[in-house]
């Protein structure tokens, strides 16, 4: 085979694999793509890093290639996410609540952890926070400690490393940076709660004052203020 054919049997591998990612919409392996265009994986990684190459270095190119440890991925280019949200009606996702933070941070620079080393180093139970996590698809089992009972170990995923940006688990901040972050970020939501507590009192307040003067002298239940605080509620 002449060097004309070796490259065109190059482009024709390459086209392939945009062909595959392109279709699946999600991270395929560099296994599996092997399997179906009888290479190696290490080849298909190559393969994969000259396209993310052409892709990535075009800044405003609609589409880029993300490289993960074992798989590889075609995706739209954050820039023109408003554009493909509005134009695909698709909602804007909810964002993470700072003790959901708090549970990734700690498998994400401990993995793999057990339920009970994230409940110790939080001091509350995280059941709702990893349940959250798992649904979500940012961690997922990864196997079991070998102890008694034989616990549950969770580890983030490749969705974790492709929703913060990261190529690999290498690529994670300093972990006091990251824990300072969420530390702050859980001041504010109690103090945004007690706010929300505080400005509930005041407007019963501002109602008992414009009641009309016949009504004023009917008897308040003592729990009024305290019924109107317990109605609002910290969500996950």
């Amino acid at each position: 085979m002449d060097q004309v054919e070796r490259l065109t049997e190059i482009k024709k591998l390459e086209g392939a694999l945009e062909a595959i990612l392109f279709a699946a919409g999600h991270p395929v392996t560099y296994e599996k793509i092997a399997e179906a265009l009888s290479l190696t994986p290490r080849d298909v990684r190559r393969m994969a890093e000259h396209l993310a190459e052409n892709y990535n270095s075009d800044e405003t190119g609609g589409i880029m290639m993300l490289l993960f440890p074992d798989t590889c991925q075609l995706c739209t280019r954050e820039d023109y996410l408003p554009y493909v949200r509005e134009a695909l009606g698709i909602r804007r996702g909810g964002n993470l609540s700072a003790s959901s933070l708090e549970v990734l941070a700690i498998v994400a620079y401990n993995q793999p952890v057990t339920r009970t080393f994230i409940d110790t180093v939080r001091g509350v139970d995280s059941a709702y926070a990893v349940g959250s996590l798992i649904d979500k698809e940012l961690i997922a089992a990864c196997g079991r400690l070998d102890a008694p009972g034989r616990p549950m170990l969770y580890g983030t995923t490749d969705k974790f490393l492709r929703v913060f940006g990261l190529n690999d688990l290498s690529e994670l901040p300093e972990a006091d940076s990251v824990l300072a972050a969420v530390d702050s970020l859980s001041q504010s939501d109690s103090e945004e709660s007690e706010n929300t507590d505080e400005n509930l009192i005041e407007d019963e307040s501002e109602k008992e004052n414009e009641l009309p003067d016949e009504e004023v002298s009917e008897e308040i239940p003592d729990d009024t203020f305290a019924d109107s605080a317990d109605n609002v509620t910290d969500g996950e």
